[in-house]
């Protein structure tokens, strides 16, 4: 997979972000030309301080709502990434914001790539356009029941995705990532929802209580980011992978309780102090009871499986965070 990148000019929407940064890095490794567009209204240059020397990559800082230069940088791309959106948090708070970046600079990307015949537009989704499932576990074509306005913008991104594709044939595919983690997940501006793994090792690296909110039943797909990243490149490299929609996750539920005992069993055995546990308040966000999704037609599709289990992927995690 890596040669297929080799040379090729690839732009990443939302490339200071925690996914797409670590995309980035795949890419340079993978010996792409890689070209990003950030606002940094969520995402952060320290995640690309390491490579912003690095002849092969360009950094603009600006919004997809530009349209203007979005058609400037897709003219020169053979593939897109677009992770850029505005979180679910930000979304809730301001939905117009929403609305601007989720659809409108959706289909500014999606515009330009018609009009230069890009090879290739991977559209990054989530798992949130499920919303309460009536069954478990959730394929792609299950219905969509939408919860909030982020989930309702991601929704009509992936609508566009597929109007362009069975309109003018953009090779476009639709990524649904479920709840991600992993190292460099910053806390900043966070979707609380995906960030309660480092949020939880913080507060366990820290002595702090433990704060769960509701019961702790709810459930989550939790999927390690080096899985997520080698999905999204694993589709992007195939023809098999146009016009699909693709759950990428685990194909494993846990609860928030189970999660949590798995972090102070990992917190105890590097010698930090016993965690105690409260239970807080429900907030507004916390509609979702259950999630897990079906990913036997990613697997299929692309030969994909995820390689890191929830206990080897927290223990990886916190020892990112326990080394500061």
């Amino acid at each position: 997979m890596n040669n297929f990148f080799k040379g090729k000019q690839v732009l990443v929407t939302g490339g200071a972000g925690f996914i797409g940064s670590n995309l980035v890095h795949k890419l340079i490794e993978s010996e792409a030309a890689v070209s990003i567009i950030d606002d940094f209204s969520t995402g952060s240059i320290n995640n690309l301080n390491d490579i912003s020397d690095n002849s092969n990559v360009s950094i603009v800082k600006e919004s997809i709502v530009d349209n203007d230069m979005v058609d400037t940088m897709v003219k020169y791309s053979d593939i897109v990434f677009h992770l850029a959106a505005k979180n679910i948090t930000d979304s809730t708070k301001d939905p117009y914001s929403d609305l601007l970046v989720n659809v409108n600079g959706t289909f500014n990307i999606l515009q330009a790539a018609h009009k230069y015949k890009t090879k290739k537009i991977i559209y990054t989704s989530s798992a949130s356009v499920y919303g309460n499932a009536r069954y478990l576990p959730i394929n792609e074509n299950d219905s969509l029941n939408i919860l909030n306005p982020y989930a309702a913008s991601k929704q009509s991104g992936e609508n566009y995705c597929m109007a362009f594709y069975e309109t003018y044939g953009v090779p476009v595919t639709v990524m649904r990532y479920s709840n991600v983690y992993g190292p460099q997940h910053s806390l900043d501006k966070q979707n609380p929802s995906c960030g309660v793994i480092p949020k939880f090792i913080i507060t366990a690296l820290n002595n702090d209580p433990i704060n769960i909110h509701g019961d702790g039943e709810q459930t989550r797909d939790f999927t390690y980011i080096d899985d997520i990243i080698e999905a999204t490149m694993m589709a992007a490299a195939s023809p098999k992978s146009d016009g699909e929609v693709f759950n990428v996750a685990t194909g494993k539920e846990i609860s928030i309780n189970d999660l949590v005992n798995k972090i102070i069993n990992i917190s105890a055995d590097t010698n930090v102090n016993s965690q105690s546990v409260e239970h807080i308040h429900r907030r507004d966000i916390d509609n979702l009871r259950r999630r897990v999704l079906n990913i036997e037609k990613i697997r299929k599709h692309l030969r994909w499986t995820p390689n890191t289990s929830i206990d080897v992927g927290l223990k990886k995690t916190y020892s990112w965070f326990a080394k500061g």
